[in-house]
This record gives structure tokens, C-alpha cells and sequence, in this order.
């Protein structure tokens, strides 16, 4: 096999990888919606079998095993991508140290995977473990990308520093994201845009976000009084508000500034999740909070990611290689 089939073909186990990736957490947000993440209280197993037991609460134990089962199988494929890269580490225009990175995360969110159900659903354990499946969920999605072959403008290049500060500012508000869910603090504030009919509620700060109490607490159903989490779910917002500005700025200069059709395409995509995003979130307070909607909006993060690895790629193209486009490849 020719060196432009066969990164065609890691690109596509990429994909696949990408997609699994997506199902991982849009099953873990419905596992933690559903109270489910301690209905195997071992792990990797559940009571010590592969399949749950009926002999216990076999809807929960199902929904996380379930979710484990995709994570093992994202593992397999990503186990898979790391062999292909070092076997084929010669080829131009083949990842390897990207991928490397996606081994190390995968087995991280392995050990942060375990230690949510021995933990018993430490918010923080559960809110890194969030972060790194989109991190993986964005390795994965990036690589699958044929890089663009064309020099960008000095309009286009100025715009990296203002993708750079939307890339973070969107890892700070999934963070919140999931530290409001995992302390459940998504009902704190049943109204919009007031919060408890109010612009500024009472609000406890310090005990929101302490991020560790030590060993031995359940956090099932959250261990906070209400304005704490009240405070919680006003910082979330105020993020969204933040990160959302930031964001549509940004899709609306690469809109303006784009010389290339990948650019502008990418533009769009951002704006249009930020915008389904927020509609979303409004939709899910305003109906209080309901499973599909909720599942819904941790789907509505990783289509943020999507969307933004999508316009960092086209940002920043892969040097000129000899290879054939993925394109022409497909046809012969």
C-alpha cells in the first residue's frame, strides 16, 4: 500500500475514533443524569461480572456499563491508531507525536474513569474526566482532517491569537459546565435570565469551588447547600455570556478576514454552535432541566469542539508535502 493510502486510512480509523469518542461522552452525560455513576460500585467490572448483575439495580448498572463498553472500544481503536503511526513513522505527512498524546489521555481518562466510581463521584474527578474525553474527542477529530495545502494571508495568520483565546476560553466554561453538573447545581436557578427572580441572588463563593474535601464523601445527588450551588450555576452563566462573546467574535473575524473556503466554512460552524449551544442551555432552565435536553447540551459541547478544531485546522495547515488529496484518493 502505497504512503498517501495508507495515511488516508489512519485518517479514516481517526474518524471512527472521533465518533466513538462524541458517544463516550454524550453516555457519560447520560450515565450522571441519570444517577447512574455508581450503579457498578467497582471497576472495570460490575459486581465482579462484564455484564450486570439483575440482582442489583440493573437499569443503572446497564446505562454505565454500557458507557464502558464504548470507552473500551474508543481504548482498542486508539491502541490501533499508535501502532499504525509507529509502523508507519516514516511516511510523510504521518502523526506521530500527536498521536503519542493521544495514548497518554486515553489512559489518563482510564485512571480518572476509575477513580469517579471508587471516589464516589468527586466533582472534581468527574469534571477532569469531562475535560479529557473532549480533549480526546479533539485529537482524534483533528487528526482525521487532511491538512490544507495553501499559505495563509497575513489577515488569516492574525487571527491565531484570537483562536488561541477562544480555545481557552471554552475549556474554562465545559470546566464549569462540568463542575455545575457533577455538584448538581443545574436547578440552583430555575428561572432566566434571573436567577431565583433575581439579578444577584444570595451566593456562596467559598464553599462552591472548593475542589477537594477529602476521601470518603458520596457525592451522589451533591453535598452542597443551596448557595453554593447557586453560585455555582451564576458562574456558569456569566461564563456562557463570556465565552459565547469571545467565541462569535471570533467566527465573525474569520468570516471577514477568510481568503479560503475551509476558513469560512469553519466560521460558520462555530457561530452556529455557540448560537445552538446558548439556545439549548435557555431551552433546559426554562423547561427545568429535562434528561433529553440536558444530554442534549453536554452533545451541544462537543460540537463546540467540532467546530473549533475545525477552524483551528484550517488556521494552521500542515507544511506542503507531496501526497494525493484525500479527494482524488476516494476516486482511483
Amino acid at each position: 500500500m502505497q504512503p498517501q493510502y495508507r495515511l488516508l486510512w489512519f485518517r479514516r480509523l481517526a474518524l471512527l475514533g472521533a465518533l466513538l469518542a462524541a458517544g463516550v461522552i454524550v453516555l457519560g452525560a447520560w450515565v450522571r443524569l441519570t444517577d447512574a455513576g455508581l450503579g457498578c460500585p467497582d471497576w472495570p467490572g460490575c459486581y465482579g461480572h462484564v455484564y450486570p448483575d439483575r440482582s442489583h439495580d440493573f437499569a443503572k448498572a446497564l446505562h454505565e456499563m454500557i458507557h464502558r463498553y464504548f470507552a473500551t472500544s474508543l481504548g482498542l481503536v486508539i491502541v490501533g491508531l499508535l501502532a499504525w503511526a509507529i509502523a508507519n513513522r516514516k511516511d510523510r505527512g504521518q502523526p506521530l507525536l500527536p498521536v503519542a498524546a493521544l495514548f497518554v489521555v486515553v489512559c489518563l481518562q482510564g485512571a480518572l474513569g476509575a477513580f469517579t466510581v471508587t471516589l464516589l463521584l468527586k466533582p472534581l474527578i468527574v469534571t477532569a474526566h469531562l475535560l479529557g474525553g473532549l480533549t480526546l474527542f479533539g485529537l482524534l477529530w483533528w487528526l482525521s482532517l487532511v491538512p490544507e495545502r495553501r499559505d495563509l494571508a497575513p489577515r488569516e495568520t492574525g487571527l491565531r491569537i484570537y483562536a488561541l483565546l477562544g480555545l481557552a476560553a471554552l475549556i474554562v466554561q465545559v470546566a464549569l459546565g462540568g463542575w455545575t453538573s457533577s455538584n448538581y447545581a443545574a436547578l440552583a436557578c430555575p428561572d432566566f435570565p434571573t436567577c431565583q427572580s433575581r439579578w444577584w441572588p444570595p451566593m456562596d463563593f467559598r464553599d462552591a469551588f472548593v475542589l477537594w474535601r477529602g476521601l470518603g464523601v458520596d457525592y451522589e445527588g451533591g453535598v452542597l447547600a443551596n448557595p453554593a450551588r447557586v453560585a455555582i450555576q451564576f458562574t456558569h452563566r456569566l461564563g456562557a455570556v463570556v465565552a459565547g462573546s469571545i467565541l462569535m467574535l471570533l467566527a465573525i473575524l474569520a468570516l471577514l478576514r477568510a481568503r479560503g473556503t475551509r476558513l469560512r466554512v469553519a466560521a460558520v460552524l462555530l457561530l452556529t454552535a455557540v448560537l445552538l449551544q446558548a439556545g439549548i442551555g435557555m431551552a433546559m432552565v426554562r423547561r427545568g432541566v429535562p434528561l433529553p435536553l440536558a444530554t442534549l447540551h453536554n452533545a451541544g459541547a462537543v460540537i463546540l469542539v467540532f467546530a473549533m478544531v475545525t477552524l483551528l485546522r484550517a488556521l494552521w495547515p500542515a507544511p506542503s508535502i507531496d501526497m494525493v488529496p484525500l479527494d482524488r484518493a476516494i476516486r482511483t
